[in-house]
């Protein structure tokens, strides 16, 4: 479940006795470097499916990237042929919270979609958590929706591995698993809740941070 900080005020969030303005505040890029190995530009729209912690701040980050069409929070992998809030946030469905990101290849490339992914997105070195919220719903995967997608998503967790961009192991997991849109509620949870606390102390800084880093990416 996620935590939810008490009390948020025209932008600003009151946190143990600090005030923070969610405007002010912007996490920065980890500087990684571009894949070596990525999909040429192909017509016709494509699917890539992420998890990364809480889908609202997933879902806030890669609608402000240039060439997305559509971002859908929902959940991915687990066993069963359905998935609600309720049941995943039990931690015992086995999915994850996740989006889908349609995407127009001949503007932005699937890798470069990973490079938001890893480097903004979410902290790809937390295990089965991020940032406030914990459990294996909130862990970092990759669901490839093809088996070139998959080939791309390993040889960049490989390479970024190799170069020791971040200070920790990646834990990120290459899954499969069918894709299940959540709740109305959920959908473009970011863009209409601006002053929730959850958004302004959590999610704003990293769509502040993915505009500061990837100026040419942002629309």
């Amino acid at each position: 479940m996620k935590l939810l900080v008490p009390l948020a005020i025209a932008g600003t969030v009151a946190l143990g006795g600090l005030a923070l303005t969610g405007a002010a505040r912007a996490e920065r890029a980890v500087p990684i470097p571009a894949a070596r190995i990525d999909l040429p530009p192909a017509p016709g729209l494509q699917s890539a499916v992420l998890a990364g912690g809480c889908f609202w701040g997933m879902e806030g980050v890669f609608e402000q990237v240039r060439g997305v069409r559509q971002v859908i929070a929902g959940y991915a992998g687990g066993t069963r042929n359905t998935a609600t809030y309720d049941q995943v946030s039990t931690e015992g469905t086995g999915h994850a919270e996740a989006v889908r990101i349609t995407y127009d290849p001949r503007q932005i490339s699937y890798a470069t979609l990973l490079r938001v992914y890893f480097s903004i997105a979410h902290d790809p070195t937390e295990l089965n958590r991020q940032g406030p919220d914990t459990g294996t719903s909130y862990r970092s995967a990759i669901f490839p929706q093809s088996p070139d997608q998959a080939r791309v998503a390993r040889a960049y967790i490989a390479q970024l591995g190799a170069a020791h961009a971040f200070g920790h192991p990646i834990v990120t997991r290459v899954e499969t698993g069918a894709f299940f849109p959540a709740e109305a509620y959920h959908q473009g949870f970011y863009r209409r809740n601006p002053t929730h606390p959850y958004i302004v102390m959590w999610d704003k800084p990293k769509v502040a941070g993915f505009r500061a880093g990837f100026p040419a990416l942002a629309r």
